[in-house]
């Protein structure tokens, strides 16, 4: 032990209290939650879920220093919920939380879907699952459709490899690694039901809940004010009713989708100036989205899948 881990061993054996409170502003979680705060609208029950996890953990931090009884805990997490609802900026979040609390080495995400973990012959696996866990070491690693790495109606598909591999890591190095499975709420179900050793090592549940459409009007605004564009009073009302229209049709996907459709309503307004422009352009007029870039969309005519869909 050199002198200064003496000195801070010594330093902890004679603390008899600990202002959490000041452990809250310092450790930088009050600073890290706050984004999350700012970062993402809505999702009441998932920052919540956070804030409490950051509580607790900051509670067995303090108890540590006490001398009081401490082990590692479990943090591996399931996150359920539709496409487009914020679990993977919610896992980057949580991946600086852990960071900043001292339970991860260096806080990065690395994120998966079975493809990258499952080779297609034997012997392609077992390297291909060890490599992703090897960069993902000290931190996060995020498996998108986890429940896609279990096949029971394919007799040679090898994901049960890699889910025995995970498993084994999950539980042995669980101090230096956390694994967070997301994917729909009803097939994680079924999927932890045929994988219970999966169910046994996660000890966070966190259910992503669907946006509301207010909630989705300010998510649209939120993107576009970060690239500089603004909606015209038509354009808001617009897209107030493209968002009630559209959830209503099939492979809504929540922020996604919102975000689709505000990429094809600035490649209609690019078009909408290049064609009509008759002299220069100031920032405003290069900013501004129309009721006519929003309402050109194929969910006004009736239109299916316009995520997937060329811009009407």
């Amino acid at each position: 032990m050199s002198n200064a881990e003496a000195a801070e061993a010594a330093h902890e054996a004679t603390e008899t209290a600990v202002d959490l409170r000041a452990e809250y502003e310092s450790s930088g979680v009050k600073a890290v939650l706050e984004e999350l705060e700012h970062d993402l609208i809505g999702l009441a029950p998932v920052k919540k879920r956070i804030r409490e996890t950051a509580a607790l953990l900051l509670v067995d931090r303090a108890r540590k220093r006490l001398g009081l009884a401490w082990q590692t805990p479990t943090l591996h997490m399931s996150f359920t919920g539709n496409p487009g609802t914020g679990k993977t900026t919610v896992a980057l979040k949580m991946a600086d939380l852990l960071h900043r609390l001292g339970y991860l080495r260096k806080g990065h995400l690395v994120s998966v879907t079975r493809d990258d973990l499952v080779g297609q012959y034997i012997g392609h696996t077992a390297p291909k699952t060890k490599e992703i866990l090897k960069k993902a070491m000290g931190g996060v690693l995020f498996i998108d459709e986890a429940y896609y790495l279990y096949r029971p109606e394919n007799e040679r598909d090898y994901g049960q490899e890699a889910i025995e591999i995970l498993l084994q890591v999950m539980e042995n190095q669980r101090d230096d690694l956390v694994v967070i499975l997301a994917g729909y709420a009803g097939r994680m179900e079924r999927f932890f039901e045929s994988n219970p050793g999966f169910r046994s090592r996660i000890a966070h549940h966190i259910d992503f809940p669907d946006y509301a459409d207010d909630e989705l009007f300010g998510i649209a605004r939120h993107m576009l004010a970060e690239q500089n564009y603004s909606l015209t009073p038509t354009a808001q009302d617009a897209l107030k009713e493209y968002i009630a229209a559209r959830r209503r049709q099939p492979h809504f996907a929540n922020a996604r989708s919102i975000r689709n459709a505000l990429d094809r309503a600035r490649l209609r307004q690019a078009n909408r100036l290049f064609e009509s422009a008759a002299g220069p352009l100031d920032a405003t007029a290069l900013s501004a989205i129309d009721a006519t870039d929003i309402r050109a969309s194929r969910v006004f005519q009736g239109g299916l899948n316009p995520d997937r869909d060329a811009p009407a």
